[in-house]
């Protein structure tokens, strides 16, 4: 299946389509334990149905057919059929245990389990997911294989769901999913779900890409045609059962390079390459030799993964190189091996075996590249907040590396932009709390210096050191060293986080103009901090005194409480009796029933607008305070709240001329001139900038928050698809 042709069907399989992929297939399956599997979940699920009216006993199977194809075994292939069984049916996790025993029951548990946690917001709802997803893999790594064919599947089918739906699930994809699938080498997968993502998420820039290699497809067929005849004329007899493929590069691929780093598919050295598949490490040199001979190589182009492989165990060898008709081209060459592990990562290991059954070293490199894998996991589970997880994944996982030498000829790989604090941690965790400096090719660096390729990079350290610095995790780039300094704080300077996390808290609330005494902070703080799985206030306190909690994601929640607390004082304020009615504040905009010329207060934590379902609260002292219907702070049910009775229907009047004070959130690519496009864009709609920040964030990425003056709901509408427009705007939100 072609890199164009899998994103524009549904694929739905049945138990015969499964019953031949396995009958096919080169390995062993145990038959008549699947086909128990089967009967169960088909009986279980009955007569459900998905929301495109398909029997459901359809979607598991299809995602056991994609397993047989990746070359899972037996327990994936029954975990498939029966992973939605516990959640979705009557029938028990003991029940399947019974019957089918306890490695079994752990894989479906650990897929089924990731979405029975609710929180309060999608992004901790989703972070908390992941975290569960890990743990589980450091049992397994076979459960994230088997969610990661289910969520393919889903997306293969995601067309019957509404729009908004199909772009959330994008999106985690594009965050999650498929960084895992590249950590685990699962080359297929992550393509496959980063290509249906972008067509969902931009339609019409994946129509673009996909239309041009549509076109250009006879001519790029032909032209690898010639390379191959070319390679295999010159290579002759030095290499024996050579095979040459061509290769298109995905269509994410090309949107990041086209769309999100404004190049043309005529920079794009690397949009069709000839992949070489020979029998040995030795033929692959060989190879190499005759294209370098036949072809003008490119310099900087070249990059052998062979002899420095990639942390998620990819290995081969690539060069660029100009054809004789002036056309540039990749040419990869590796070995079967290489190749099944490129295409199917850490699934490799059951599809092929890769020659384990008699070779130890080969088991000892599959065992180290599952022990690495489960060393990035345990860093991420560790994690105290929860929604750091998804940033470090993107971190470590999305990136291309940096190769350096310890002075003891060890090779050492980084993910690149990593500092020579990465490196000592990434040594052992001692060296990194005892480091005092670091040397890169026998000169003395600074300690945020960032590792270069080729460098031999020495650890100066002492026997017993004061420890890691605070600013260190400001210049670390690994969650792993990161962790790793947060623990040596928790661990080792629990008064002095607690000291420093009330400072940083206090400096944080004055810039905000929030002044609490002791009794407020304790009552506000309580409310929040066990949120963030902290038992008291002192644990509140030490957590971001190390670091573990970010001030960035308290404060909004802080400045909630503080408002509640606050809009409420003084006097009772007592509603007069006579009978019901609206009554308009002209400077307000705003009928309130039954009151008439009282003070009108819009409420900070939602910040209505005209076109908002609205409802008002009759403060002590302060008038009446307006909400939106949807507010957090207001009740669900009116009647059955603690003072219903303060609560007064309100509505807006028409053809209101005044203005209110909004507030967007943008998400965009970080660039040179991005902040002068926003106020230029606003300038030109006469829209009146009150306030405007921004900061970057890790991936390219940055967040920039401007408070506007608009006139209504459909005004800011019309305000935020204008702003989104704009070149690299990944997202506009009201907040």
């Amino acid at each position: 299946m072609s890199e164009i042709e899998y994103t524009h069907y549904e694929n739905y399989e049945d138990y015969n389509d499964l019953v031949t992929l396995i009958n096919e297939s080169d390995n062993t399956f145990d038959l008549i334990t699947i086909q128990k599997a089967y009967n169960l979940a088909a009986e279980a699920h009955g007569n459900q149905r998905r929301v495109s009216g398909i029997p459901y006993i359809l979607h598991p199977t299809s995602v056991a057919c994609i397993l047989v194809k990746m070359g899972m075994d037996t327990d994936c292939v029954v975990a498939a059929l029966l992973h939605d069984v516990v959640e979705d049916t009557d029938t028990e996790l003991d029940a399947i245990k019974k019957e089918f025993g306890d490695t079994i029951a752990e894989l479906i548990d650990g897929v089924t389990k990731l979405s029975k946690i609710k929180f309060s917001n999608r992004e901790e709802r989703q972070a908390e997911n992941l975290r569960k997803m890990l743990i589980a893999m450091s049992n397994d790594i076979r459960v994230i294989i088997v969610k990661l064919a289910d969520r393919l599947h889903n997306m293969y089918t995601i067309g019957v769901m509404n729009p908004q739906k199909q772009r959330d699930k994008a999106l985690e994809n594009m965050e999650v999913y498929a960084p895992i699938a590249h950590r685990l080498g699962m080359k297929e997968m992550k393509e496959k779900l980063e290509d249906i993502s972008i067509r969902i998420l931009d339609p019409v820039g994946y129509q673009e890409i996909e239309n041009e290699l549509l076109l250009k497809k006879d001519q790029r067929d032909k032209f690898i045609e010639k390379i191959k005849r070319e390679i295999t004329e010159r290579i002759g007899d030095t290499v024996k059962h050579i095979y040459i493929a061509g290769r298109v590069k995905s269509i994410n691929s090309i949107y990041r390079k086209t769309f999100m780093k404004g190049k043309t598919m005529d920079e794009i050295y690397d949009v069709f390459a000839v992949r070489v598949i020979v029998d040995s490490v030795l033929d692959c040199y060989n190879v190499l030799g005759v294209v370098h001979d036949i072809y003008q190589p490119i310099p900087n182009r070249f990059k052998d993964y062979i002899s420095t492989p990639k942390k998620n165990m990819y290995q081969s060898l690539h060069t660029t190189v100009i054809g004789k008709d002036g056309v540039p081209f990749e040419v990869q060459i590796r070995t079967w091996e290489m190749h099944y592990t490129a295409e199917y990562g850490i699934a490799a290991h059951w599809k092929y075996k890769l020659g384990l059954s008699n070779k130890k070293s080969d088991k000892a490199i599959m065992q180290d590249r599952i022990a690495s894998l489960r060393k990035m996991i345990e860093n991420q589970v560790q994690s105290e907040d929860g929604t750091e997880i998804i940033k470090n994944i993107k971190n470590d996982l999305d990136q291309d590396e940096v190769f350096v030498f310890t002075p003891k000829g060890d090779l050492m790989n980084l993910p690149n932009g990593s500092t020579v604090i990465d490196l000592a941690y990434a040594i052992h965790t001692e060296v990194g709390n005892r480091m005092i400096g670091a040397k890169a090719d026998r000169r003395i660096v600074p300690i945020d210096y960032k590792l270069h390729n080729g460098e031999i990079i020495e650890i100066i350290t002492q026997r017993e050191g004061t420890g890691p610095k605070r600013d260190w995790l400001k210049i670390v780039k690994t969650s792993e060293a990161r962790t790793k300094i947060r623990q040596w704080f928790k661990r080792e300077k629990r008064d002095e986080n607690i000291i420093e996390g009330k400072a940083m808290l206090e400096a944080e609330l004055k810039k905000a103009g929030i002044y609490l005494t002791d009794e407020d902070s304790r009552e506000i703080l309580t409310k929040i901090h066990s949120r963030h799985n902290c038992n008291t206030l002192d644990d509140f306190y030490a957590a971001i005194g190390y670091g573990g909690i970010q001030l960035w994601k308290v404060l909004p929640r802080i400045k909630e409480e503080y408002q509640k607390k606050y809009e409420q004082k003084v006097e009772e304020f007592i509603p007069p009796k006579e009978p019901a009615k609206h009554r308009r504040n002209a400077s307000s905009g705003v009928e309130i029933e039954g009151l008439d010329n009282c003070l009108i207060k819009f409420s900070k934590c939602c910040s209505p607008l005209p076109g908002d379902n609205i409802i008002g609260f009759v403060t002590r002292g302060y008038g009446v305070s307006i909400h939106k219907r949807s507010c957090p702070n207001v009740p669900q049910n009116i009647s059955e709240s603690a003072e219903p009775e303060r609560w007064v229907n309100a509505k807006w009047i028409d053809n209101i001329k005044e203005n209110f004070l909004s507030v967007l959130e943008i998400e965009a690519v970080d660039r040179t001139g991005l902040l002068a496009d926003l106020t230029i864009q606003l300038s030109q709609m006469h829209i009146f900038i009150h306030n405007l920040s921004s900061r970057s964030k890790k991936g390219g990425t940055a967040i920039v928050v401007v408070s506007i003056d608009t006139n209504g709901i459909d005004h800011l509408k019309g305000i935020m698809t204008h702003l989104g427009n704009i070149n690299g705007i990944i997202s506009v939100k009201r907040i």
